[in-house]
C-alpha cells in the first residue's frame, strides 16, 4: 500500500477509502467504440424518455434572454408551479440539480461519521454513495426474491443489538417504483415503515409511469420526504431538475445548506415550460407505458429471458441458460445499449428501457438473431 503524500494526506479518510460512483458510458464514447453514428444507436440503458421534452421547452430556451443573470435562489415561480402540479404547498418544495443533489443534501443534513442509513438493495446506488461520502455506515436489508421489501426484517433492524449500541439508522432510502425492477411499495408497508424512528426518503422518480404517488402523506408524517424528478416523464434528464416535497421541520434546515444557485436559469425555464404542457407530456407517458407492456409480452417469448412486471419505464430481465455478458455484447455489436449489472444479486440480469415502437422492433430483431446463434 502506497503512503499518501502531501496534499493527498490531507484528504478526508472517508473519501480516500471509498469507490467513486460508476455512471453509464456516454453516448459519444459508445458510438466511437462500436463504430456507429449516435443516430444509428438504440439507447435503452438509462431509462430516458425517448420522445424528449415538450416543444415548449425548446421555445422557452430559445427565447430566454437572462442567461447572464443568476437564477432565483428561492426558485419561487418553479416551486409554485411544482406545488400546483403535485397538489401541495410551494413551502414544502425544494428543487435541485437533479434529485441526486437532494439525496446528497439530505445525507449532509442528517449524517455524521459513524451514523447509519438503511438501504434495501438492489436499488439506486446513489443512496449508499451519498451516505459513504458523509462517513456513514450503510446497513442493508436485501429485498426478497420478488423484489418486495422485507418489512419485518427492516423493523427488526431497530431492535437489534449491534455490539454495545443499538443500531438506529437515521435515514431509510426507498425507491417506488424501485430501480432496477420497477416494483411499487404498497401503502400498508410504507405506513408501517413510517411508524419507525427513522426519516423515510421515498424516491418517486418514476411515479408518473406508475400513476400513483405518496406526496399527500408528507403533510401527515413529519418523517417522510418524497423525491420527484422531471428527468423521466418530462424528458429533461440533460438539464438536471429534480425536486423534493418535505415536512416543515426538515425543509427549514435544508434551505440553510442548499447552494444558492443550484438550479440554472435554463433548467428552471425548461421545467416551467414542461409543467405548462403537462397534458402533452402525459400523452407521451401513456405511449411509453403501452410500449413497456408490449415489450414485456414480447420479451417473455424468448426462452432465455424472464422479464419482471414493472410500473416504471423499464423492464428487468433475468437471463437463463445463456451468459448475460454474451447477450449484452451481442446487442452492443448491433448498436443496442441495455443496462448490464455487476452486482452479485443482479449478475444474471439486464435492464431494458421502454423506447419507441421502432426501438422495440430493433431490439426484438437483435434478440432473435442472438437466439438463432445459440451463443
Amino acid at each position: 500500500m502506497s503512503i499518501p503524500t502531501f496534499p493527498e494526506s490531507l484528504i478526508r479518510p472517508q473519501i480516500s477509502g471509498i469507490e467513486g460512483y460508476n455512471p453509464l458510458e456516454p453516448l459519444e464514447g459508445f458510438s466511437a467504440r462500436v463504430g456507429l453514428l449516435p443516430e444509428h444507436l438504440v439507447k435503452l440503458d438509462a431509462n430516458e424518455n425517448p420522445y424528449g421534452p415538450s416543444p415548449r421547452v425548446r421555445e422557452a430556451l430559445a427565447s430566454l434572454e437572462r442567461y447572464h443573470i443568476y437564477p432565483d435562489p428561492q426558485q419561487t415561480l418553479l416551486r409554485q408551479a411544482l406545488g400546483r402540479y403535485v397538489g401541495t404547498s410551494a413551502d414544502q418544495i425544494m428543487a435541485g440539480n437533479g434529485s441526486d443533489e437532494l439525496i446528497e443534501l439530505i445525507a449532509r443534513l442528517f449524517l455524521e461519521p459513524g451514523d447509519a442509513i438503511l438501504d434495501c438493495p438492489p436499488s439506486f446506488g446513489m443512496y449508499a454513495f451519498a451516505a459513504s461520502i458523509q462517513g456513514a455506515r450503510v446497513l442493508q436489508v436485501p429485498r426478497r426474491a420478488d423484489f418486495s421489501l422485507d418489512v419485518e426484517e427492516i423493523e427488526r433492524t431497530f431492535k437489534r443489538d449491534d455490539g454495545n449500541t443499538l443500531v438506529r439508522p437515521k435515514l431509510l432510502f426507498l425507491a417506488s417504483p424501485n430501480n432496477p425492477d420497477g416494483s411499487v411499495t404498497p401503502g400498508d408497508d410504507l405506513r408501517r415503515l413510517l411508524a419507525l424512528p427513522v426519516v423515510v426518503v421515498l424516491d418517486e422518480a418514476y411515479a408518473e409511469f406508475a400513476g400513483e404517488t405518496n406526496v399527500g402523506l408528507v403533510s401527515e408524517y413529519p418523517n417522510l420526504v418524497v423525491l420527484r424528478t422531471l428527468s423521466k416523464w418530462a424528458g429533461l434528464a440533460g438539464l438536471r431538475l429534480g425536486y423534493g416535497v418535505f415536512p416543515p421541520g426538515i425543509i427549514a434546515h435544508l434551505w440553510k445548506i442548499k447552494p444558492p444557485f443550484n438550479t440554472s436559469v435554463a433548467a428552471q425555464a425548461a421545467a416551467l415550460a414542461s409543467l405548462a404542457d403537462a397534458a402533452y407530456l402525459k400523452a407521451g407517458v401513456q405511449r411509453i407505458v403501452e410500449e413497456r407492456e408490449r415489450l414485456f409480452r414480447e420479451l417473455a417469448r424468448f426462452d432465455f429471458l424472464r422479464p419482471y412486471p414493472s410500473r416504471a419505464n423499464f423492464l428487468l430481465c433475468r437471463v437463463v441458460g445463456r451468459k448475460v455478458k454474451h447477450l449484452q455484447c451481442a446487442l452492443e455489436e448491433q448498436g443496442i445499449l441495455v443496462r448490464y449489472f455487476t452486482r452479485l444479486e443482479l449478475a444474471d440480469c439486464i435492464r431494458i428501457s421502454a423506447g419507441q415502437p421502432h426501438d422495440t422492433q430493433s431490439l426484438l430483431a437483435a434478440l432473435e438473431r442472438f437466439q438463432a446463434a445459440g451463443t
